[in-house]
Order: C-alpha cells, then sequence, then structure tokens
C-alpha cells in the first residue's frame, strides 16, 4: 500500500520513510551517491587553470612585445636561441636545443638555417660524427642578441618600474618550483 503522508500519523510517517530509505533501489542509489565525487568546480574556477591561463596571457603578451621590439627580421625563437647561447656558452647539436625549447627536429632546423643565414650561429659537423651537427653563437649573434637586449631595455625598465623588487622576489620561488615541475614532468 502506497504512503498518503496527509492521512498518516506522525509514528507511521516515520516508519512509512523508514521502510522505503532502507529498500534495496534506494539503499543501492545512496551508495552511488556517496561513491560519485562532489560536484566539480567549473575549470575556468579552479586556481591551477588560473594560473596557467595568466602565464599564457603573459607569454603571448610578452612575446608580441618582444617582436615589436627587436630588430627587425629576428623572430622571438631566434632571440630565444642567441639567448640561451650567451646564458650557457659552448656549442650544442639541433637536436639537443629542439630538446630544450620543447620544438621539432625540424623547426629548430629552420630556426637555425635563418640564424646561420644573418651569420649569427655558425653550424659545423661534429667531429666525432660527421653525420651530426654542431651550433655554436658566433660575435655577430652575441652583438645581435646584445641589440635586441637594448631595444626592449625601455620596456623592461617599465616593468621594472610598476612593480617592486619584493613583489618580483615573492613571484619567483613559486615559478621557479612551477618551471620545475612541469620540466621534469613533460
Amino acid at each position: 500500500m502506497a504512503f498518503n503522508p496527509a492521512s498518516a500519523t506522525p509514528a507511521a510517517a516515520e516508519t512509512a520513510a523508514g521502510d522505503w530509505a532502507e529498500s534495496p533501489a534506494v539503499l543501492a542509489l545512496s551508495d552511488a551517491r556517496l561513491a560519485r565525487p562532489a560536484p566539480m568546480t567549473a575549470a575556468k574556477d579552479r586556481l591551477d587553470v588560473q594560473l596557467l591561463t595568466e602565464i599564457g596571457i603573459i607569454n603571448q603578451l610578452s612575446v608580441t612585445l618582444m617582436e615589436r621590439t627587436i630588430p627587425a627580421g629576428m623572430s622571438a625563437a631566434q632571440f630565444g636561441v642567441l639567448s640561451h647561447f650567451v646564458r650557457r656558452g659552448g656549442e650544442e647539436s639541433p637536436a639537443q636545443l629542439a630538446g630544450a625549447f620543447q620544438v621539432t627536429k625540424g623547426a629548430m632546423t629552420n630556426t637555425l638555417q635563418r640564424l646561420e643565414a644573418q651569420g649569427f650561429v655558425k653550424i659545423l659537423g661534429d667531429a666525432a660524427d660527421g653525420r651530426k651537427k654542431r651550433v655554436s653563437l658566433t660575435p655577430e649573434g652575441a652583438r645581435a642578441y646584445d641589440t635586441a637586449v637594448m631595444a626592449m631595455r625601455p620596456h623592461m625598465e617599465a616593468l621594472r618600474g610598476a612593480f617592486t623588487d619584493a613583489e618580483f622576489a615573492a613571484a619567483l620561488p613559486f615559478l621557479k618550483a612551477l618551471r620545475i615541475w612541469l620540466d621534469e614532468n613533460r
């Protein structure tokens, strides 16, 4: 017989509700609801998503500004390779550079050919293995890097003027840790 709440006494209502709550179908449904994860926060509201979105936007804005500022004919990718060699020195293979920049070997080869055509890098055969190539920065490449840095200087000074050293210092530990984690988990 169906339970009619309008005609039931409080005790009858409690008994009927208890019977219903203990039915196998209701128990199975309750177990399924308990096992189901809590409703997810919208992706855009998650802190990790917000952080990576901000980093992506910062990257896009900074690359656009850089490419408008550095000498004509130099791309952000080319500047990145020059910067890599200025920072690290020495020689590297195109494959090592592609790995460092997370691009295909073909994309790196294209960038290196453009840099070589401008006299900014030297690409030579590997003495130990003639099938391989070695890339190094030329003095012209170092000067091109310095010219690009000088062109960006007013923007960098404006950036430094917009934030305090304490703000930069506070952001760095987390950003470094995030970079290390991403590098180790690529």
